[in-house]
């Protein structure tokens, strides 16, 4: 028999129901273009008008680095404790069914749902000093609200959603069958945490740790009624791009950034790096 009759008698492929490659990618890559790239491309060009000597002036003054250091480090360290925080919360939505399950499940998406400024306000009047939870800290001598411990406890507020939600999916696919053929084979209850699950949570781990870095560092409305906004101290790098703009210095506005830019680019890319390599270690797919 014929090469050409044998492929007539193999089942042809069945239509798409989207179009074809050509014309999904070139939309695909124009509506990445118009919605993404070119606004981007637009900060580093509106930026470039200030020269090459402004620009690292701009990026070393002390008020624009103490912005960014407070920016990236508590939106660092509040994705840190969500990754914490949250894996224990996705755990236990996930493998244990206890009354007001799906009241907490639901409330997991207030941070999703509320306006940034009602939860900014509603995280001031909570950590202020003359507040519920803020009392109790001042007895102890701690200062929430106005500082920058105030600037993390609003990014853990935001990011707690982004890491749960990740994880959960995960979570209900992992089947309680290859804990149990651990614990027949001798594992102790460390080493099945060790080499069983922890390694197929990593990837969505970091995953959701980067989402909720990501949300943290540009976040406005949720950090600015309990940051304190004190220059040098409180004072976040979005609020200062905001004084630039107030002060009419659109260029100085878009250097800051540009910065911010290529710093979350740059964090992103090595949690990305993490996670592929963290795949390829643990062969996980998404």
């Amino acid at each position: 028999m014929s090469v050409a009759a044998l492929t007539d008698r193999l089942p042809s492929r069945s239509p798409s129901v989207l179009p074809g490659f050509g014309i999904t990618f070139g939309f695909s890559m124009a509506y990445l273009g118009l919605i993404v790239l070119i606004p981007l491309a637009g900060v580093f060009i509106r930026s470039a008008g200030l020269g090459w000597d402004a620009f690292v002036a701009l990026a070393t003054d002390g008020r624009t680095l103490a912005a960014l250091k407070l920016s990236f480090g508590a939106a660092l360290i509040g994705a840190a404790v969500n990754a914490g925080a949250g894996l224990l919360v996705a755990w236990i939505l996930v493998r244990y069914d206890f009354p007001g399950r799906r009241i907490v499940d639901a409330a997991i998406d207030l941070p999703f749902a509320l306006p940034t400024a009602v939860s900014g306000l509603a995280l001031a009047a909570l950590y202020a000093p003359n507040g519920w939870i803020g009392s109790i800290l001042g007895e102890a001598g701690i200062k929430a609200a106005f500082t920058p411990l105030g600037v993390v406890i609003a990014c853990v507020f935001i990011g707690l959603p982004f890491v749960v939600r990740t994880l959960q999916p995960v979570l209900s696919d992992l089947e309680p069958e290859l804990e149990e053929a651990a614990a027949t084979l001798g594992a102790t209850r460390l080493q099945i945490a060790t080499r069983v699950i922890f390694p197929a949570l990593l990837p969505p781990l970091l995953t959701g740790f980067a989402l909720a870095f990501a949300r943290a560092v540009g976040e406005y409305g949720s950090i600015i009624f309990i940051a304190g906004n004190l220059p040098y101290k409180s004072e976040i790098a979005p609020l200062l791009i905001i004084i630039r703009l107030e002060e009419f210095n659109y260029a100085g506005a878009t250097a800051i950034a540009a910065i911010m830019l290529l710093l979350s680019f740059g964090v992103l890319l090595i949690v990305n790096l993490l996670q592929a390599w963290s795949r390829r270690r643990t062969g996980y797919a998404s």
